[in-house]
This record gives structure tokens, C-alpha cells and sequence, in this order.
């Protein structure tokens, strides 16, 4: 238990990035995209429209479902897999990054896309790639392209790629009598890859200031926090993106951890069941509980291990959801 621990104590995601075990009802696409071959909304007409609608209403279990049949029923339109991409990112999903990468092969100079997956590449630790998705972030920018003196080999070649930071500063400074949200959001993304959290911190917060109601700045921000071991303000970060975005699913994970950093297990026990049962929380009963991730429940029983109640850890073994909701008085 206590290794389990250390390992989730050291991933405060920016974002969601985590692949849960691939149920049996779903079909493999192609780099690694998953679809659920029973998804009651394979032909529903607009889709897409639909899949938006749950989005913003904060329905994310059918939204997610709703646009994986949108990108079946147009594979090559690249905006229904930008916002798929946006929509799985909040509902704690494995595809993500795959909707993003798909998005980028219809449409290379897609600024979001290429800000997201160096996100996303950050949190699996693939510190290179991620630094040339910014770098590439840079080169298709048409603000900050004309920064790139040097042949892009030239960065490819540096292990680090300290040098894409210098491109950001340097951005920043042209841009002094302005903010620019995305290009501090990349520079935090910088920070945070050489593990420099106290200045990835300052970039956030300069992005925030331009963009004070973007939830997923705020959940960058408490991951940022927490990664440089400064769990009350990180707490602070996730309640406010939590606040925007109530089905935030990652935020209210990366909530749960920060509460086991501060010792507040009762809490953090809390937060992941309510994490659980949002993504319970569907039309589709029988996908339910496929749905739901494994860090989740390694977490959950971490928080519950903690509070010396054996009979509520013993419900956590056996995935009992339903008795662990009425043992905290949540709302099913």
C-alpha cells in the first residue's frame, strides 16, 4: 500500500492523461483509440451537435458517448476530434491523446491541439516530445513564427530542448505590454517539465489573469501547486476549478490526492467517491462500471486504509460503491 501511494503521490496530472484497463464490450481503433461497440448512440443523428449540448450541461458520461459516434460517422472531420479530445479530457478517459494526435494528422497547425498534446505528453513524462509539440506550438504560430532562426534540427538535437524555453521568454518579452494566455500556459508547461514549479506557478497565474474562468488553468495550476509540495494552495486551485466545472472529474481526483497530502483522509475519501460515482452516472447502466479508473479505487483505498474502518476498506476491495456512498452520506 505504501508503494501504491508513493506512486500516486508523485503524478499530480495537469490534465488527463491515464489509460484504465480496456473492458471487453469495446473494439480497437486504429492508434489505439477505443470505441464501445455497444454504445447506444452509434446512429444517432447530429451527434456531434447533441454530444456538445451534454458538454456544456456537464452530462459527460453521454457526451463522451455521443461524440465517439460523431467520430465514427465523420472520421475526418478534425474539429469533432478536437472536441472530443476536450470532452474525454474532463470525463477521466483513456482517449485523449489519441483524439488529439488525430486532430493534428487532419489539420498539423492546429495551435490547441498542439498545446494539448505537449499537456498530455508532459504528464506520461516524455519530456522531449512534449518539447517539440511546443516547439512546434511556436513554428506554426503565426505571431511567434518568425522567433525560429534556426533550423528546427538544431532544437531536435538538445536533450532537453532548453532552448524552446528561451523561444517562450523571448515571445514573452516581445509581447510585454500584453498578456498572452496560451503562450504562459506553454511556458508552465516548460517550467513544469524541468520541474522549475515555482515559476510554472507564476505562468499559470499569468495566464489566469487573462483567463480567470478557464477551469483546466486552474486544475494546471493545482497540479503545479502540488507538485511543488504546496498542497493548501493546490487545494485552493482545484475547489475553484472545481467551482466552474462541477464534472471535472481530474480536478476532483487530484483534489482527493492533495487532501491525503494534507492528512485529511475522510476528506480525500470523499472526493473519490464522488469521483466514481460522476462517472457512474450514465444512461448506459451496463457500461457504468467499466468506466470507472483504477487509480480512482488504488487511491480510494489508500484514503480508507488510513481511517482504521477494515469494513468500509473490505467495500473499496470488492468495488462496492453503492454501501462506501451511504457510509459517507453522498448523494448516489
Amino acid at each position: 500500500m505504501q508503494a501504491e501511494w508513493e506512486e500516486l503521490a508523485r503524478r499530480n496530472w495537469l490534465t488527463d492523461n491515464d489509460r484504465p484497463q480496456i473492458p471487453s464490450n469495446v473494439s480497437p481503433y486504429e492508434k489505439g483509440y477505443y470505441f464501445h461497440t455497444d454504445n447506444p448512440f452509434k446512429d444517432w443523428p447530429n451527434a456531434f451537435e447533441e454530444g456538445l449540448r451534454k458538454s456544456r450541461e456537464g452530462e459527460l458520461p453521454n457526451a463522451v458517448l455521443l461524440l465517439e459516434a460523431a467520430v465514427l460517422q465523420d472520421p475526418q472531420d478534425s474539429e469533432v476530434s478536437e472536441w472530443a479530445y476536450k470532452t474525454t479530457q474532463r470525463f477521466f478517459r483513456c482517449f485523449p491523446v489519441v483524439c488529439v494526435c488525430r486532430c493534428l494528422e487532419l489539420h498539423p497547425n492546429n495551435l490547441q491541439a498542439l498545446m494539448a498534446l505537449a499537456v498530455s505528453l508532459t504528464n506520461t513524462g516524455m519530456r522531449q516530445e512534449a518539447a517539440e509539440a511546443l516547439l512546434s506550438w511556436i513554428r506554426h504560430n503565426p505571431k511567434y513564427k518568425y522567433l525560429l532562426k534556426s533550423p528546427l534540427s538544431v532544437f531536435i538535437s538538445s536533450p532537453l530542448l532548453p532552448e524552446v524555453k528561451d523561444l517562450y521568454l523571448e515571445a514573452a518579452q516581445h509581447n510585454s505590454d500584453t498578456i498572452d494566455p496560451d503562450l504562459q500556459t506553454g511556458l508552465g508547461v516548460l517550467y513544469n517539465l524541468s520541474s522549475e514549479f515555482n515559476k510554472a506557478v507564476e505562468a499559470f497565474n499569468a495566464a489566469l489573469s487573462v483567463r480567470p474562468e478557464d477551469y483546466l488553468l486552474w486544475n494546471r495550476l493545482g497540479a503545479t501547486l502540488a507538485n511543488g509540495d504546496r498542497s493548501e494552495e493546490a487545494v485552493e486551485a482545484y475547489t475553484r476549478a472545481l467551482e466552474l466545472q462541477p464534472g471535472f472529474i481530474r480536478s476532483r481526483y487530484n483534489l482527493g490526492i492533495s487532501c491525503i497530502n494534507m492528512g485529511a483522509h475522510r476528506e480525500a475519501a470523499g472526493h473519490f467517491l464522488t469521483a466514481l460515482s460522476l462517472q457512474r452516472k450514465s444512461r448506459s447502466r451496463q457500461l457504468s462500471h467499466q468506466v470507472m479508473s483504477g487509480n480512482i479505487w488504488t487511491a480510494l483505498r489508500i484514503a480508507l486504509s488510513m481511517l482504521d474502518q477494515p469494513e468500509l476498506f473490505q467495500a473499496a476491495n470488492i468495488g462496492d460503491l453503492d454501501l462506501l456512498m451511504r457510509a459517507f452520506n453522498l448523494d448516489m
